[in-house]
Order: structure tokens, then sequence, then C-alpha cells
């Protein structure tokens, strides 16, 4: 009798373990291929943008090099060409596996935007990169459309934190970026999991992370707090700049009915800036800047230059993601606000880093996340306080423009008199 009750016990445990292994198994899958695509990307990226500091006359090519991805999405990618907003949709809404030509599509159209002077970031080729190879195994492994929406959550986070070697926040974002009204917690342990792989993998390949240094951080008091605020108002409203420039810019641009002429126009444009300005400071990533706003205080034009830059670049075609721009825009305003706010440069210049980018992709828990991971516990207060504030002032205001995405229903904030 007892034989046959741990019979029973083991057969009926017997589907568990196979979904457990099922998991394992496609989490070790979805984060290797993050890491290493991640890896592959941040390598080609750091060669594009030394080539280019090496050889200034390639910015003169940016508008031969925008009529190209123009007319590589055009002929090969029109199934692919919505970007990060194609796999929310697939998230909210499971149909077509995303084609995996995503992939190199991105992979290429991001490394030629930074190699001839583009201003964009690379959190949006990583999730694009990531989500599309994950997605391939939704038919070999028969996932239902529940376990498909885990998988690609999974993926973004692995993506995230590959790309940005901060695990914990890339779990968070995975989730929180897709919030609807209800906190997904059946994809918290997959986004974690995936996340720490893809950040390891992308580490053992030799990739390694930026540091940004905070070096004063001040007692906490009410009084600071309160400063904190205001910078977050500050934050909040550069986010809003951002997001609508871009999207005007967007929309002016589907005025030229032959889409690969659009980002030509736009290279034109930046191309224009570049040489008035007199100035490569606000093209590709714009690290250098960055870690300069930490030691001294930024000019009060660096962000909105950085802004126009970006939104032209990005609005009118051509590929990366928003994210490290938005760092350069937080971390120069934040670096600017020393002159009239009485906090230190490098606390504001980290506030600015991960609130900008809180308010615009409207994460506020894992952008503080990320600041803990990027620059210690000891700011955190502080840096959660202009999170939140500019996550409240930047509204509706989101660079991810999926329907579902647009409104900020955030599980922090359910109350529905709030909105």
């Amino acid at each position: 009798m007892l034989a046959i009750s741990i019979f029973d016990l083991v057969q009926g445990l017997k589907p568990y373990f196979l979904s457990a292994g099922k998991w394992l198994l496609l989490l070790m899958i979805t984060g290797i291929a993050a890491g290493t695509l991640s890896a592959v990307f941040l390598n080609a990226l750091n060669w594009a943008t030394n080539f280019r500091e090496l050889h200034n006359w390639l910015i003169y090519l940016l508008p031969l090099a925008g009529l190209l991805i123009g007319l590589s999405y055009h002929y090969m990618g029109a199934s692919v060409l919505r970007g990060n907003n194609l796999v929310f949709d697939t998230i909210h809404n499971p149909n077509d596996v995303i084609p995996f030509r995503m992939a190199p599509l991105v992979l290429v159209g991001t490394v030629v935007t930074h190699l001839f002077g583009g201003s964009a970031g690379r959190e949006g080729t990583a999730l694009q990169m990531s989500a599309a190879a994950a997605d391939q195994l939704s038919k070999p492994f028969k996932l239902d459309a529940e376990e498909r929406k885990i998988l690609l959550i999974a993926a973004l986070s692995a993506g995230f934190a590959a790309v940005f070697g901060t695990p914990l926040a890339g779990a968070l974002f995975g989730i929180e970026v897709l919030l609807l009204a209800k906190f997904p917690f059946r994809a918290l342990v997959p986004a974690v999991l995936s996340a720490y792989i893809g950040a390891y993998v992308t580490a053992l390949w030799g990739v390694g992370h930026t540091h940004y240094p905070i070096d004063v951080v001040p007692v906490i008091n009410l009084t600071l707090l309160f400063y904190s605020g205001l910078a977050g108002c500050v934050f909040g409203v550069a986010a809003i700049l951002f997001v609508r420039l871009s999207g005007q810019i967007s929309m002016l641009s589907k005025r030229i009915g032959y889409p690969p002429l659009r980002p030509l126009v736009g290279g034109l444009a930046v191309l224009g800036l570049i040489l008035l300005l007199d100035t490569h400071k606000y093209i590709g990533l714009g690290i250098p800047t960055i870690l300069a706003a930490f030691q001294d205080a930024s000019a009060p034009q660096d962000f909105m230059l950085k802004i126009l830059f970006t939104a032209i670049t990005l609005g009118m075609g051509f590929k990366g993601g928003e994210v490290t721009p938005l760092f350069f825009i937080g971390a120069t305003c934040g670096s600017a606000l020393a002159f009239i706010l009485p906090l230190p440069v490098g606390l504001l210049a980290g506030m600015g880093f991960v609130a900008v980018f809180a308010a615009a992709a409207k994460t506020p828990l894992a952008c503080i996340i990320m600041a803990a991971e990027l620059f210690g516990f000891s700011g955190c207060l502080y840096v959660a306080v202009a999170c939140i504030v500019a996550y409240l002032i930047s509204g509706k205001h989101s660079i991810y423009n999926a329907p579902e995405n647009k409104a900020p229903r955030h599980f922090l904030f359910r109350n529905k008199h709030f909105y």
C-alpha cells in the first residue's frame, strides 16, 4: 500500500517536474541567447563608435546610411518596422510569432546609425533581439498564450539586464513596462532568472559596463528631499519634451510618401546640426559627456540639444534605443541643476540619469533599483523621490506608444480616483 501511495505521489508530481524542467531549459536558452546577442551587439557598437571618432568624415555619409536603413526595412523588414511596440503588442495579444529577421535588421541598423553619427541608444536593439530569439521557441515547446507572454517578458528582462549589467532592474523592467491593471506575479521568477543569466553570459563574453560614480551623498533631511522633488519636476518635464518632440517628428516624417527617404532627410537634418554647432558632442551614445556630468555642472543647453538630436534621429527612422540618450538627457539636466539647487552635482546627475528614464518609460521601480545597482544604496531615497515625482509629472507621455502602454496604470497607483 505504501509503495502504491509513493508511486501515485510521484506520478501526481510528474507534470510539475516536467513543467519546471521545461521552464529551466527555456530560460537558459533565452538568457544565453540574450547575453550572447547583447555581447555581439555591444562589441560591434564599441567598434563603430571608436571607428567613427577616428574617422570624423563618416558623418557626411549619415544621410546615405539613413537611406540604406530605410531601404532595408522597406523591402525586408516591413513586418518588424514597429520594433519595441510590436513586441509589446505581441505580449498583450499573442498572435503570430515575431519574425526572427527583427534581430539582424535592428542589430545592423543600430550599428550603422552609430557608425555614421546618429544619436541613439542600445536598449531597444537588445530588447528586440532577445524577444525575437525567444519567440522562436514558442512553437517547438508548444507554449500557450499565457506561457508565451511570460517567456517574452523574461526575454525583455534578459535583454535589458545584459545590455546594462543590471539584472534586478532588468527583471523589474520586463514586468513593469508591461503593467496593465494586474501585477503578473507568475512572470517574476522567470524574469529574475533570465535577467541574471543574460547579464552573466554577457560578462562571460568579456563585455564590461560603464560605472558612474556619485562621490558625495549628503545626510538625509526633509529640506534636501524637497529639493529632490523639485528636481523630479524638471526631470518629468524633460521626459515630456523628449516624448512629444519625438512623436511630432515621427508624424511629420510620414508626410514623406516613400518611407526610405525619411531617414535620409533625418540624416541631412542631423548633419546640418552637427555642422552648425561644430560639435560631435550630441551624437552616438554620449558616454563621455554623461561621465563628465557626474564631476562638473553641465551646460544648460546640453540636455535640450540631446533631445533635439535624438528626436530627429529616431523620429525619422534610424535604429537604436531611447534609453541611453535619456540617461544623457537626465544626467546633464540634473548636473545643470547644480547651479540652482543645493545638492551635490554627482547626486543630481545620478538622480536625473534614472528619473528621466523612469518618467519616459513609466518604470519608476526598475529605475530606483537600477540606481542602487549602478550607484550604490546611499542615495536611494533621493533617487526614489526624484523618480516618483518625475513619473507622476510626466502623466501619460511614454516612449513606448503601443495602445496598451499609453496610460500610466502603475500598480502603485491603482486608485481609480487618481486617474
